[in-house]
């Protein structure tokens, strides 16, 4: 399903991981999920990836979401290399990682996902997994993807900055601007009235002045 769009239905698909074999949407229960893929095993880039989001563990936790690893490699080889990269975090080779990663050495759910990156190869001249950010909503319904190529590395704290944002704008009927941050000033959405914010929001709406006279950058405080 490589035309996977925001608000469908993420695949209920099965395959075998670190903790065994699961079906996606039981690993999730109601819980938020954030999927994120891999190009290999023992790689540089991946495994400073897997260290960020093993330290980050309890940040998500926190939120409600379930994180999982996705790279083409066996389970056998995610649990080998799942040793170096808690050994990099300092942790000690025996800290179990904190989320699984799921085994796709077919590269089957890559396929089926989008996550396949043309330009980066592998020795025999496979293509690698992208590095692909996938948050999916406690309703199954892809909520947001992020599609990095093999060569850059992903921020772990933009990527919960962005749940924050998508978990506070699920529940309230507003917007984030630019470089929002939990506690700063978030953004009255254009549907409602001036009459219906004033309503919804008691610590008061703050309209910015335009040349073009429209009061369409509405700000409160939640």
């Amino acid at each position: 399903m490589p035309g996977l769009l925001l608000g469908d239905v993420f695949p209920n698909f099965e395959a075998e991981t670190t903790i065994g074999k699961i079906k996606f949407h039981d690993f999730l229960g109601s819980s938020w999920g954030i999927l994120f893929s891999h190009p290999r095993d023992f790689t540089p880039v991946c495994t400073t990836e897997l260290a960020r989001a093993a330290q980050l563990s309890d940040e998500f936790k926190k939120r409600g979401v379930k994180m999982i690893a996705l790279s083409i490699d066996s389970a056998e080889d995610h649990r080998n290399w799942s040793k170096d990269v808690m050994a990099f975090n300092s942790d000690g080779a025996d800290s179990p990682l904190p989320y699984p990663i799921i085994a796709d050495d077919k590269r089957e759910l890559s396929v089926q996902l989008g996550m396949l990156d043309p330009d980066e190869r592998d020795k025999d001249g496979m293509p690698l997994t992208a590095r692909c950010v996938f948050v999916i909503g406690p309703d199954k319904k892809l909520k947001l993807s992020i599609l990095y190529p093999a060569t850059t590395g992903r921020n772990f704290d933009e990527l919960l900055r962005v749940i924050d944002s998508l978990q506070l704008t699920a529940q309230k009927k507003v917007a984030t601007p630019v470089d929002w941050k939990p506690g700063d000033k978030v953004m009255v959405i254009p549907s409602l009235s001036d009459a219906e914010a004033t309503a919804l929001f008691p610590s008061g709406v703050t309209t910015k002045e335009l040349p073009s006279g429209k009061s369409y950058l509405r700000y409160t405080q939640l």
